[in-house]
């Protein structure tokens, strides 16, 4: 016969580790074995045995202060049972300073021992330790959250389970332990359920979800993540309250952008502007600013994006706030400059996008928050790559990608990866650059990532050119086309365009007519929307292919605007490229 026992959970808090008595799920036991130590504990005094099992309610690591203060025991016989038990060995002294500390012996004798108690005996005593620990540490209950969380939760203390859960959940995040940080959220949503249904449970379940939006998003989980916001949105309604209203309208914008849906984005981005604005609620008004903007640059308006994205960074310069994250994921000083570095990199204001990179990242590495530095990597670099540096574009992209593996950032991750596969390829190495970028398709594609999902489908495009293999790229570019399309993605749009003209001017043989038509639909679009860069570039292809077809004063006009252009932007890598055509030309 074999029987599941108890496992030991192991909590990290400031003081060091310690473990905590859960159900154990996976470990079996032999029955002879649990017998055998069962036996063992029967045949001690009553007391000791008292003693023992509340020790094991505590944690295979039991610190004096707390079993004195829930054992009932006069310290007399409360030292003389601890002997007792160090000399049977099921407990030893771990630790003398600064606090008497006791561990048992054998992790297994913990969880017989904690197996032993009826259920009602059990759940009083986590009850008594989350008195004890409150009436022993109350400067100090931050330092033991997680203890308190486990207890509360054990002895079916909601009220304080839903409190103690949420914090320990914030306290995991803080530090980036997303994981973690979801799993406290869950619990105190399942705690929070076994309250009455009154206003404030309902503020507090919308909060909570709110809570796991930020954890989710960085762990990569959309579709759980929207689910979520789809419950607080519904119970915001139900509670009729504005703030936490015009929280899920930013927080809805934002997912719905990740996820591709930029005209719905944008609607739940004027509802959180517009709230925002009623309520001068200036953390409210930072946010709704900020994913506002982001809105408008998914839709390919860069010029409204900058305006809403500057002046979040002016209200936080202004408010010396700009290490403040004000109930969101990631520092909106950083955050608002990976969107106004990719605004302004299509745009082509190049060196005004480089300030406020370098800004971005001198914030983020203040205040040491790994998702907001590989975020304003990612954006630098895509800068870098738009203006051709692209040697300067890979140390961004390889330090971006390593704080995403070293921190667990899998959203952040694929857009590292197909940036760098992207800017590998431009470099020469083809192979590699061609891989990565397929890698991270798949992982963009397995999460439902669509905000930038057509910008990277038509990196690989253009790796495919590199690497000659033309009927990839066209199969490649006409889906980025119809992603960006689908999605309203206007400035993707332009640069697919774009790329099919270039593709298409490599067929043999040239099919003048299309190269031709998918240049100008690009330089139209280009030229509304001010992606300056774009619009030299569908210059520089409109020339050369004229150049080819003998159409020598219509490429003279083409090269030359594209020429002025690239010096305008100080574009060297294509400037080059352009006089090179020109001195063809004659």
């Amino acid at each position: 016969m074999i029987r599941t026992l108890v496992e030991t959970q192991v909590l990290v808090g400031e003081r060091g580790t310690y473990r905590l008595a859960q159900p154990f799920v996976g470990i079996q036991v032999p029955a002879t074995v649990q017998a055998v130590l069962a036996a063992r504990i029967d045949r001690l005094p009553p007391e000791a045995k008292r003693l023992l099992q509340a020790a094991a309610v505590i944690g295979e690591d039991v610190p004096f202060a707390l079993l004195q203060a829930i054992a009932e025991e006069p310290e007399e016989v409360l030292r003389h049972s601890l002997a007792r038990l160090q000399t049977a060995e099921f407990l030893y002294e771990a630790r003398l300073f600064p606090d008497l500390e006791y561990t048992f012996k054998h992790g297994l004798t913990h969880q017989v021992a904690y197996g032993s108690l009826l259920q009602d005996r059990r759940r009083a005593l986590h009850g008594r330790i989350v008195e004890a620990i409150e009436t022993l540490y109350p400067d100090r209950l931050t330092e033991h959250v997680e203890r308190l969380a486990h207890h509360a939760s054990r002895g079916e203390l909601w009220e304080s389970a839903t409190r103690y859960l949420r914090q320990a959940g914030a306290k995991a995040f803080t530090r980036s332990a997303n994981r973690e940080a979801v799993a406290y959220f869950v619990q105190a949503l399942a705690a929070l359920s076994h309250l009455p249904e009154t206003r404030e449970t309902l503020e507090r379940a919308v909060d909570l979800r709110f809570d796991l939006r930020n954890s989710l998003f960085l762990l990569g989980d959309i579709n759980r993540m929207l689910g979520y916001l789809r419950e607080a949105e519904r119970l915001a309604r139900k509670l009729d309250e504005p703030q936490r209203l015009g929280w899920t309208s930013v927080y809805m914008n934002h997912t719905l952008l990740v996820t591709g849906d930029s005209p719905e984005a944008r609607r739940f981005g004027e509802s959180a502007q517009s709230i925002a604005e009623t309520l001068r609620d200036f953390p409210l008004q930072i946010a709704a600013n900020l994913y506002f903007g982001a809105a408008w640059h998914a839709t390919g308006d860069y010029r409204r994006a900058q305006d809403f994205l500057s002046r979040v960074l002016q209200w936080l310069d202004r408010d010396d706030l700009s290490r403040e994250r004000l109930g969101l994921h990631g520092f909106p000083a950083v955050i608002a400059r990976c969107y106004l570095v990719w605004t302004l990199a299509d745009l082509g204001e190049f060196d005004a996008g480089v300030a406020h990179g370098q800004q971005g990242i001198q914030i983020a590495e203040a205040v040491d928050h790994p998702y907001s530095l590989s975020y304003l990597c990612w954006a630098l670099a895509y800068l870098h790559t738009v203006k051709g540096e692209f040697d300067r574009a890979v140390p961004l992209l390889e330090r971006g990608l390593a704080l995403t593996r070293d921190w667990n950032l899998p959203l952040l991750a694929s857009l590292e990866t197909a940036s760098l596969g992207f800017v590998y390829a431009r470099l020469g190495r083809v192979a590699e650059g061609h891989s990565l970028a397929r890698q991270a398709i798949s992982a963009i594609e397995s999460v439902g990532m669509g905000f930038a999902h057509s910008l990277f489908v038509r990196h690989l495009a253009e790796a495919c050119v590199l690497a000659g293999r033309l009927e990839d790229a066209v199969g490649f570019a006409l889906r980025a086309l119809t992603f960006a399309r689908e999605r309203g993605q206007r400035g993707f749009e332009t640069g697919a365009l774009h790329l099919l003209g270039e593709i298409t001017s490599h067929d043999y043989p040239l099919d003048v007519e299309a190269a031709e038509g998918h240049y100008r639909q690009a330089l139209v679009l280009a030229t509304e929307l001010g992606m300056r860069p774009l619009v030299a570039h569908c210059h520089l292809g409109l020339g050369k292919l004229y150049r080819r077809t003998g159409k020598g004063e219509q490429a003279h006009e083409h090269l030359t605007t594209a020429t002025t252009m690239y010096r305008e932007m100080d574009m060297r890598f294509w400037l080059e490229q352009t006089e090179a055509e020109m001195k063809e030309l004659g």
